[in-house]
């Protein structure tokens, strides 16, 4: 398509300016929904593109609209904006700032790239038809931003929109080089809790106590018994403990020890049958030893499905914008969890991985999105705006 002849070198001329409000956001971090100094910003950041923006009521979320006036698709482009409650261990000289907050699942790129596109749309308005929706959306991080942006009727924007995209940046593939799939692209996300409730007494006494501490340890090793011989290998299913909590002192048998993990899901059947059997499990090993077991299960993020038609347009999109060997088809899901679940829930589209591998390091040894040592090759920014970019002015002309 003549309009995206030249689209990477294009973008390219903004990845100096993307570099830059990506480290500021970096280095000034912010948790969970009410995100300000983001917000604004961003805000800053695209005034005089002729665009129409909205603020969220229940959350610092920004909505950029560039209406062309003329019949066409609307679609929305996508970039989350919250960091994760953490400290960062790198030597950046733009490290975050902020104790407990830590941009460490490349939100600030999301951001950064995505204003980058809507300012070159912006600027190539003629070739559009149609509405391009960019969503900045606080709260991915667990905090369900996406669901309360629908909720404040994000969709209803335009016409309705008619395909929706988001980029989501990595370490983990190769740096420039695009990853997607049809179907399940990523897990669902539950919480659970179980309390293993006994009998507290004397630490040199445990027959007169019902000590919960080893019927907790017991119930953390049948968890994993039942997800290796319960579920199905072809539709996997992760349980992790990732929190034990028992007792004060040395010398004293608690009367509770507390159990705190999560379930990761690559469908909705196995993503049900793994509660119950949780259930189960803990209410069964407790019982056996005389104790009881209280099971709490917070329903999280469902999975994230793409579209079969979409990843694979998306997919060879990014091999004519950025080069026929970028984009590959990956051949599994991730165990992640993804709140634009919610949106392609709704709305036809894609999710693609980034690669960002930083330079020097092999990409399956660089460390991933989450930890406290991530760090992000800022190269590959130029490809993301490419293709946040594309995706709008090939559906324009689609």
């Amino acid at each position: 398509m003549d309009t995206l002849i030249d689209l990477f070198t294009e973008a390219q001329g903004h990845l100096d300016a993307a570099i830059a409000f990506r480290r500021d956001l970096h280095q000034n971090p912010e948790l969970g929904l009410e995100l300000p100094r983001t917000q604004a910003a961003i805000v800053a950041a695209l005034q005089g593109h002729d665009l129409e923006i909205h603020l969220g009521r229940a959350l610092s979320s920004v909505i950029a609209v560039l209406a062309t006036g003329r019949p066409g698709p609307t679609v929305l482009l996508r970039a989350d904006m919250d960091a994760l409650p953490m400290d960062e261990d790198t030597d950046l000289p733009f490290k975050s700032a902020i104790a407990g907050a830590m941009h460490a699942c490349g939100h600030d790129t999301h951001v950064a790239m995505l204003v980058e596109a809507a300012k070159l749309l912006s600027r190539r308005r003629d070739d559009l038809s149609g509405t391009v929706i960019f969503m900045f959306q606080p709260g991915e991080e667990g905090h369900g931003g996406a669901a309360l942006m629908l909720d404040e009727g994000i969709l209803g924007l335009g016409d309705g929109v008619d395909f929706a995209f988001a980029i989501h940046a990595t370490p983990s593939v190769p740096n420039g080089m695009i990853a997607t799939k049809g179907g399940t692209i990523m897990a669902s996300s539950d919480q659970f809790t179980i309390d293993v409730v006994g009998r507290g007494g004397h630490a040199s006494s445990p027959y007169t106590a019902l000590d919960p501490i080893p019927v907790a340890c017991e119930i953390v090793l049948a968890l994993q018994s039942m997800v290796t011989r319960r579920i199905n290998a072809f539709d996997p299913a992760v349980v992790t403990v990732a929190q034990v909590t028992a007792g004060t002192t040395s010398n004293v048998i608690p009367e509770r020890a507390r159990l705190h993990g999560t379930i990761r899901a690559v469908s909705d059947l196995t993503r049900q049958y793994v509660r119950e059997q949780l259930e189960q499990v803990a209410h069964g090993v407790a019982t056996a030893h005389g104790a009881s077991a209280d099971v709490d299960v917070h329903l999280g993020y469902p999975v994230t499905i793409n579209d079969a038609t979409a990843a694979t347009w998306s997919r060879e999109l990014a091999a004519g914008v950025l080069g026929e060997h970028v984009a590959i088809e990956m051949p599994t899901p991730v165990m992640g969890a993804e709140d634009f679940s919610y949106v392609l829930q709704k709305v036809p589209g894609a999710l693609v991985f980034l690669g960002m591998c930083p330079e020097g390091m092999e990409f399956y040894k660089a460390p991933p999105n989450h930890s406290n040592r991530m760090i992000l090759n800022e190269s590959a920014m130029a490809a993301g705006i490419a293709l946040y970019a594309g995706v709008a002015l090939a559906k324009s002309t689609n």
